[in-house]
């Protein structure tokens, strides 16, 4: 055990109010301050174990027919039905000629327990026993809830996202991805809202990562820009949600992910530009499996606020997911400015090159350049830019956060209910 001091402002008598043991180590806080971070030591102790194979190129989604038991009885799980305007349907097909395999089409964005319950009633009655995730985030999200429901023992499978169930053995699982963005394709992490209760819940365990994904970049091309621009923003900030907190030693892991964040800076313009490109593709398909697949969270606290916050602006507006978190990013940064501009000023000299001015002054300025790159993208980053329906909304989503219980988010447990009424409303 270790502790971290805090600074100590002297107009503060008493500071050190209460002690709370986080992550191992100690912290002190005072009532009417926020913490500032000032000394910190070693990296976190950590697992890491990821079993999902990757298939990355061109033409690589040929070898499906390698991959899946050849006595299985696979459902084919996708979206709206683009893969079948842009070449994937017929590569997908063509691959599984050999099998016997059911579809089901029209999981939409935001994948709806509704619409899952249909699937899974039909790999109940067909006795599937191999899904196949031809899509984005939204339908391997999906699918990753139907490997669960699937072997779910209980009366009702919504159990499995309203009380966290942890997943240890799912139906086994494959995916082609089609939209780079969330990092789905390469962990086992899975988030499904339900229209008629205005949620969205996450879920997950070792039994959720698929046993392969096919990446091939040559499906960037038919992707519209609203959806680029959402996969950059969301990949880039799944990457800041595991940086962004405060310095603990660990240089790698920085490095890390400070070189997917400058990758994804760099390729943007050029995928906005002409998404076609194939190296360009496979640049920003890659960053967006790097962001999430584990690796770059390890060894590191994370934060995952914004997350918390965003999936709530979807509940209840639709917002598109990256969209909700480009909205909180900014807001929630200049919140906890005092606990996080230490590794804020080091993202913004070695991502945005920004090297003049005090640690608060690089700090603010990276959160300025942060916003710009997502406006860069044609990104809006007010609530009211989405709805005029946004008065009322840092109430709501506050007092949900607080109904479940969740009253400590954030690497210091400071992200509280009455902190996410001030960052929302501060989004307005």
């Amino acid at each position: 055990m270790f502790r971290i001091i805090y600074n100590l402002d002297d107009k503060v008598p008493n500071f050190i109010r209460r002690e709370q043991k986080i992550l191992k180590h100690t912290f002190y806080y005072s009532n009417s301050i926020k913490p500032v971070l000032l000394n910190y030591t070693i990296m976190l102790n950590f697992e890491l174990q990821n079993p999902v194979k990757i298939f990355f190129g061109k033409g690589e989604i040929a070898k499906l027919n390698t991959q899946i038991p050849k006595d299985a009885n696979i459902l084919v799980l996708y979206g709206g039905g683009s893969i079948k305007k842009n070449g994937i349907y017929e590569q997908v097909t063509a691959a599984l000629k050999d099998y016997n395999y059911t579809e089901f089409g029209g999981i939409p964005a935001n994948p709806e327990y509704e619409v899952l319950m249909d699937a899974l009633a039909i790999i109940k009655s067909e006795k599937i026993d191999f899904l196949l995730a031809v899509g984005g985030g939204s339908v391997i999200d999906g699918t990753k809830f139907l490997a669960s429901a699937a072997l779910y023992e209980g009366d009702e499978p919504w159990d499995i996202l309203d009380k966290g169930i942890r997943t240890e053995v799912g139906m086994p699982f494959g995916t082609v991805l089609t939209l780079p963005a969330t990092g789905t394709e390469m962990n086992s992490g899975s988030v499904v809202s339900r229209r008629e209760l205005g949620e969205k819940r996450g879920m997950g365990g070792p039994g959720l990562f698929p046993k392969f994904s096919i990446l091939d970049p040559t499906v960037v091309a038919s992707i519209p820009q609203r959806q680029l621009a959402n996969g950059v923003t969301d990949a880039f900030t799944h990457v800041m949600e595991q940086y962004m907190t405060y310095p603990i030693g660990a240089d790698l892991q920085d490095r890390f992910a400070e070189s997917i964040m400058s990758s994804l800076v760099a390729t943007a313009p050029k995928l906005m530009g002409d998404a076609s490109d194939y190296t360009t593709s496979a640049n920003f398909m890659w960053c967006c499996t790097m962001a999430l697949n584990g690796l770059i969270q390890k060894g590191v606290p994370n934060d995952w606020a914004i997350h918390a916050i965003g999936h709530e602006l979807t509940a209840l507006y639709g917002i598109d997911h990256a969209r909700t978190l480009a909205i909180i990013a900014p807001r929630h940064y200049h919140h906890f400015l005092d606990n996080k501009k230490e590794k804020l000023a080091q993202y913004g000299e070695r991502v945005w090159n920004i090297t003049e001015g005090s640690i608060t002054e690089r700090a603010k300025a990276a959160i300025a350049k942060t916003e710009a790159f997502f406006h860069s993208m044609d990104i809006p980053t007010r609530l009211s830019d989405y709805t005029d329906q946004y008065h009322g909304t840092a109430e709501k989503v506050s007092e949900t956060l607080r109904e479940r219980g969740w009253v400590a988010l954030g690497e210091h447990k400071a992200v509280t209910p009455e902190a996410v009424r001030v960052i929302v409303e501060g989004s307005y």
